[in-house]
Formats: C-alpha cells, sequence, structure tokens
C-alpha cells in the first residue's frame, strides 16, 4: 500500500499540470488526483477476481462531472445528479478505448476505473485528465497494463495549432482533437473539424504526439517517486485445443472466404458444429483428456481470427473485394410521405435510414454542464435495433455505442449546418440503422446529408464518412476500405474520417492493438480521402443540391432583427402586445436577447401577418412613409393619430385636408382611422402628420356629398 503522498508536475500549454497520489482513496488498488490550473479530476481504479465463465475482459470506465465542481446546484427539483449525461458517457469512451488494449490477450480480471471531477475553474476542460488520470493510476495499481498512455487536446485558432486550448480559445478555433497515445504510438483519435485538408489534420495529430510523450514521462516519474517497479506483463497461455484444430483451418478459412454474411456465417456455424461432435460425442463437457467446451470456444475463435487475417493479407477480402474497393452504394431520397426529409443510404449490408424533423426555436435541446448553459439547434439520434444485425435482443433505451456513434455523425455533419440567422430551423435527424455489417455511423453520415438535402437545409457541402482498417502482422499491414463486421472485429483498427470534397469533419481512431505509426495514419487519412470522393459522387447522383423550399408540413419560420431596447415595447404590459399579436395572426413569436425575434406559424400568411405587426411596431419612424391611423384625440389646433402602438402624431388642421378647415370635428374624429404621411421628425422625435399629402397622391380630395332628389317631387 502507497503510505507516503507524491506529487510531480510539468509546465504543459501555459499552466501547471500535476499528478498526486497516496493521501487519498488508501483502500483502492491506486487513485491519482490530477491537476490543471484550477480544474482538479479525481481517478481511482479497482480490480477483482473474474466471475466464473467470462471469456471477455470486463473493464468498466465511468466519469462523472458534479455540478458542485463550479459552484453549482443542478436545475430543476432534483438537486442530486442522476444518470449520466450525453458529455459524460462521451468522456467514459474516451477514457476506455486508448487504455483497454494495453491489457494482455486472455486477462479476464474485472478492472474498473471511476473518474469524478472534483473542481473546474470554467477555463480547463476535464475530459481529457480523466485520461491521463486513468493511465497514472494503472500504471501504479501493480495490474498488467502495457503503459503508460497520455492524451492532450489540440485547437487550431487562427490558423495556429494549440496545446491544450481553454473553453474560450475553444469557441474560436476550427479543430477539436483529443489524442491518446503512447511514447511511441498513437492509440487513440477523435477531432472534429471545419472541413480541414488532409495534411492538416495528420500534421495535428503528429504535433499532439510531441506532447503525449512528455507525460507519460510525467507519469513514469510519479511511479518512480512512489517508488513501483513497471508490471510484470504474463506471457498468454496456449490454448491445448488449438492444436487439436489446426487439422480444421483450411476449411474454416475457406467458409471465412463466402461472399455473402450470412452465407458465411452458415458456413462457419457448420464447420463449427461439425467440430463439437467429434470432440464432444453425445454432448460431452469435456474431451477425453480433459478439454472444456470453454477451451473449444476460445481455440475455435483464435483459429478463426487467423484464418480472417490470413486472408487478408494475402490480398483476399472475405467478400472478394480490393483492399481499397466500396461496397455496392445506393442512395435514395424522399422515401417518406409527411415528414420534413427523408432518406435511404445502403452501402453493402450496412442500411442507415434518415428522417429529418425542423422545429423552432422553443424545440432546442437545453443543456446544463460545468461550462453553464447552452442549446443544440442540431440534434442527430442514433438508433441500433437488434434486428439490423439478425439477433433478438430486449429493447432498453440508448446505450453508450448508440450515444457515442450519434455524436460522432452528429458532429461530423454539424460544421455544413447553415448559420442560424440563415436558417432559422430547430434540426433534428434521426438515423435508424435497418442492417449492420460495418460502420454504420458512416452510414448515419451519408443517410443524414441525403436527408437535410431533401428537407431543402441550405448545408455548406455534402459530407460522406467510411471506415478504414487494418491488419498489421509488425513487417506487414493490409489498409482496407470500408470494412465489414469480420475484418472490424478480427482486425486491428477502425478508423473512421468523415468530411466534404474539401477537408476532414470528424474522425475517430479505435485501436486493438498497442499502436499505430505515423505513416499508416497518413496512410489511412489518403485513403479515406478516395473513397469519400466516390461517395460523395454517388450521393450527388440522388439529390445534385438541396430542395429550393422546406417541406409543406414543416412550419414557416422567418426573422426580423429589431433594437434590443424595443423588446419592452414588443412584449407589452405583462405581455399583452406579443399575445395579442399571436392570437390575431396565429403565429408563435419568440425573442431573443440580442433583439432577434423569430416567427413560427402552419401557412406563410400566418407568418407574414405577424412580421408586419412587428415591424410597425419597433420600426423607427420614417418621414415621407404612408401610416394607417387612428384618431385617438382631437385639439383646435388639429388630430393626434397613433400611427403605431404607443406612437402617435400631430396632424395639423392646416394637413387635415386640401381644402379650408374651420373645425377639426367637420374632417375626423376620436376612433376614425386615417391614412397619413409622415412630413417631419423633430430633434425632439416629435412626429408631423399630413393628410392633405396623402390625398394628392391619391389624386383627389374629400367627396362631396350629394343629394338625391325625392321621387315624389
Amino acid at each position: 500500500m502507497i503510505v507516503k503522498k507524491v506529487t510531480v508536475s510539468t509546465e504543459f500549454g501555459g499552466r501547471t499540470l500535476s499528478l498526486s497520489s497516496g493521501d487519498l482513496a488508501k483502500q483502492a488498488s491506486a487513485a491519482v488526483t490530477v491537476q490543471y490550473g484550477e480544474t482538479v479530476a479525481f481517478v481511482a481504479t479497482q480490480t477483482g477476481p473474474s466471475r466464473p465463465g467470462t471469456d471477455f475482459f470486463p473493464l468498466t470506465v465511468d466519469y462523472r462531472e458534479r455540478l458542485a465542481a463550479a459552484g453549482k446546484f443542478a436545475g430543476g427539483y432534483q438537486k442530486r445528479e442522476g444518470r449520466p449525461t450525453t458529455k459524460e458517457i462521451l468522456t467514459c469512451r474516451l477514457t476506455d478505448r486508448p487504455i483497454r488494449p494495453l491489457f494482455p490477450k486472455g486477462f479476464r480480471d474485472e478492472v474498473q476505473v471511476m473518474t469524478n471531477v472534483l473542481a473546474c475553474d470554467g477555463e480547463n476542460n476535464p475530459d481529457v485528465l480523466s485520461i491521463n488520470g486513468a493511465s497514472a493510476a494503472l500504471r501504479i495499481s501493480g495490474m498488467p497494463f502495457k503503459g503508460p498512455i497520455a492524451a492532450v487536446r489540440i485547437g487550431l485558432v487562427e490558423d495556429e495549432l494549440v496545446l491544450m486550448p481553454t473553453v474560450q480559445q475553444m469557441e474560436e478555433s476550427t479543430l477539436d482533437l483529443i489524442v491518446a497515445g503512447s511514447s511511441k504510438s498513437i492509440l487513440m483519435i477523435e477531432g472534429f473539424a471545419n472541413q480541414l485538408p488532409e495534411k492538416e489534420m495528420g500534421d495535428a495529430i503528429m504535433f499532439a504526439h510531441d506532447f503525449i510523450k512528455q507525460l507519460c514521462q510525467l507519469q513514469e516519474d510519479l511511479a518512480k517517486e512512489l517508488g513501483i517497479d513497471p508490471p510484470e506483463i504474463p506471457e498468454p497461455e496456449v490454448n491445448p485445443f488449438l492444436e487439436k484444430l489446426e487439422p480444421s483451418f483450411e476449411k474454416l478459412k475457406a467458409a471465412k472466404a463466402t461472399r455473402m454474411k450470412q452465407e458465411r456465417g452458415e458456413a462457419v456455424a457448420a464447420v463449427k458444429e461439425e467440430l463439437v461432435g467429434q470432440f464432444f460425442p453425445d454432448e460431452a463437457e469435456e474431451t477425453e483428456d480433459g478439454l472444456t467446451k470453454a477451451q473449444f470456444g476460445d481455440a475455435f475463435y483464435q483459429l478463426t481470427a487467423r484464418a480472417v487475417r490470413e486472408l487478408i493479407l494475402s490480398g483476399t477480402r472475405l467478400d472478394g473485394r480490393a483492399p481499397d474497393e466500396l461496397r455496392d452504394v445506393h442512395c435514395e431520397v424522399g422515401r417518406l410521405p409527411r415528414v420534413h426529409g427523408s432518406a435511404v443510404f445502403t452501402r453493402g449490408e450496412t442500411q442507415s435510414m434518415a428522417t429529418i424533423t425542423l422545429g423552432t426555436t422553443r424545440d432546442q435541446q437545453r443543456n446544463d454542464g460545468l461550462f453553464g448553459e447552452f442549446s443544440d439547434r442540431f440534434m442527430l439520434h442514433y438508433y441500433f435495433p437488434s434486428f439490423s444485425v439478425g439477433e433478438c435482443r430486449p429493447i432498453r433505451g440508448p446505450g453508450r455505442r448508440e450515444i457515442g456513434h450519434g455524436c460522432l455523425a452528429e458532429r461530423s455533419v454539424a460544421p455544413v449546418i447553415p448559420a442560424e440567422d440563415k436558417f432559422p430551423y430547430t434540426i433534428r435527424v434521426i438515423s435508424d440503422i435497418l442492417e449492420s455489417n460495418g460502420s454504420s455511423s458512416m452510414a448515419s453520415v451519408c443517410s443524414a446529408t441525403l436527408g437535410l438535402m431533401d428537407a431543402g437545409v441550405t448545408i455548406k457541402q455534402p459530407v460522406a464518412g467510411i471506415s478504414i482498417g487494418i491488419v498489421d502482422e509488425g513487417d506487414k499491414w493490409t489498409l482496407l476500405t470500408d470494412i465489414m463486421g469480420d475484418e472490424d472485429h478480427f482486425g486491428d483498427m477502425d478508423f473512421k474520417v468523415a468530411g466534404t470534397g474539401r477537408g476532414v469533419t470528424g474522425i475517430q481512431l479505435d485501436l486493438k492493438n498497442e499502436g499505430i505509426s505515423e505513416e499508416i495514419i497518413r496512410a489511412t487519412l489518403d485513403q479515406a480521402l478516395k473513397a469519400r470522393k466516390e461517395l460523395l459522387k454517388n450521393m450527388l447522383g440522388a439529390i445534385r443540391r438541396p430542395r429550393e423550399q422546406v417541406s409543406e408540413h414543416a412550419p414557416k419560420l422567418l426573422q426580423t432583427s429589431i433594437n434590443p431596447e424595443k423588446i419592452g415595447l414588443l412584449i407589452g404590459p405583462g405581455g399583452k402586445t406579443i399575445r395579442a399579436i399571436q392570437e390575431e395572426s396565429g403565429a408563435t413569436i419568440d425573442i431573443a436577447e440580442d433583439g432577434v425575434v423569430t416567427i413560427s406559424a402552419a401557412n406563410g400568411s400566418s407568418a407574414d401577418a405577424a412580421l408586419a405587426r412587428i415591424e410597425a411596431l419597433t420600426e423607427d419612424i420614417q418621414p415621407g412613409r404612408i401610416y394607417t391611423g387612428k384618431v385617438t384625440s382631437i385639439k383646435d389646433f388639429g388630430a393626434f393619430i397613433e400611427i403605431a402602438p404607443g406612437k402617435d402624431g400631430l396632424c395639423h388642421i392646416s394637413e387635415l385636408s386640401d381644402g379650408f378647415v374651420k373645425n377639426v370635428n367637420d374632417v375626423c374624429k376620436v376612433g376614425d382611422v386615417l391614412e397619413v404621411k409622415v412630413i417631419a421628425v423633430d430633434d425632439q422625435n416629435r412626429v408631423k402628420l399630413s393628410r392633405k399629402a396623402v390625398l394628392a397622391e391619391q389624386g383627389g380630395g374629400d367627396d362631396e356629398d350629394v343629394e338625391f332628389e325625392d321621387d315624389d317631387e
């Protein structure tokens, strides 16, 4: 047990990053406090014996942001945090992905990594600290962890790469890139950019790796100060069943070379069933020499993986494609009636249906977190039902994978969504995965783009996404475009790249090995670009550009800007004025603090009527313009006429008619509606009106009363 507190620190990105351990959570396997600026994350890790029958590595990562860390109460009635937020779930995944491959194959002990954000200074995001703290805790825990690894965030502000940008700098950044790796290679990438060219994205990744090495060394310094040597990594045990299954290897290899997914599964199942009957006759639980069915299952899996990898390295993909070849692509738009936009994107045996909904500002998703409240006007929700892979499972709420894939697709498409002042709608995309055999998240990017164009959303550029895999045997590796499920499962990499014809918008790397080199990263980006261009060509064949009009079933939205000082005038006392406009026009009106007014209605005429009322109420009185007003009071020298709510002017008796007027009441009375022209606005904002000028423009004066003769006379 660690009995002394040790702290190590380094200057990093203009602030101090420190790691400390030894004084908190002493009963845990290990605990580390990470501080950067005044943001503090506490990470504890714990291990325990494996549960009987576990055939996978049971690693659990949890990350929580308590609002107390920022001196805040949770909103609503519940003041205690509940289920994890989307940000917390995404950070769990960010932390899990680079550490999972660094445990030895066959390791089955329970491992938990838990991060609590203890303090947040409003400048430094704690998500990257979780990755560094998890690695440091695992390094000093005594577990067989092949670390350390480290992670950094990179921004791009005014064409300059920025290490560990603050939250304020990220508001101006055109790149949000998180890279994790060891001192030798890259292990995980998650990044989003505004159409960043491939070369510049590669440069940013390698820029990050230089600083990753510095943080890896800091973790080694912590372990050295604590007197903890690197853990011993046990050699994986050789399964004795492998030798018995070797004669069936070529038959299994041939089964795996079957082209279609279902046929391939049936062929492999037939080989397995034959072997089970051979080694376990009459449903025996063990072989004659005491080997178990669990050992058989593990050996069969290893043999299957070897078959797939040998096929790929020999130049034969499971479905017969070339390494850089896409599967067949089919695109269709306008598939569904009534919805505001729809599309179906099919790539091989992966299929996504996108449904688009357009709404008003009231439909935005409101969020609260450590860095304050914010709203999302663009959302992409991803659904992955079990039937899409031919399985039957309980139907539950979205899991971490669905949330992660949806956010990846959402942030990959977000850079091309038009600004709110150009397209004021709130936009929701649903991606329903109807079939899945490789990279459904990138299929969601493609279907979302098609659906948005079908809905009339004026996106800046179309976006497509593709996943590149690899089989890497050290001295020999092969990149695979558009990987299928088996190539992902038995391969070493799932490198997703989304973007336009101009550059990358989203990038995500997951690995099963211990890292990849700069050469592989740059080759992957180039191969993904080639595939992306081919995908975009197919997609634009279905719909060339966004439709000129939104769906007739979508709400009609108009926007105008008013002087923020006039917001109170538009709202009126107790909301009286705005309610009256909404009731009379049938439209809904939303007012932002900066004076942007959004009008939504079921039809265009209602929206136009509301806009006209708002503009008449809030605009400045313009000399030379004709207004329709109501007489509010009569004086000997003229009439006061209200030409807009709360705004009136004087029409002098000499301006009431083109003839002589002896008495104002001879021309008008209180409540009469008259057309008048603004002839002047003086320095004190007093308005002078003229009815005579309007009559002159209309080409006539007052109608004279005509008396008809009585028929009896």
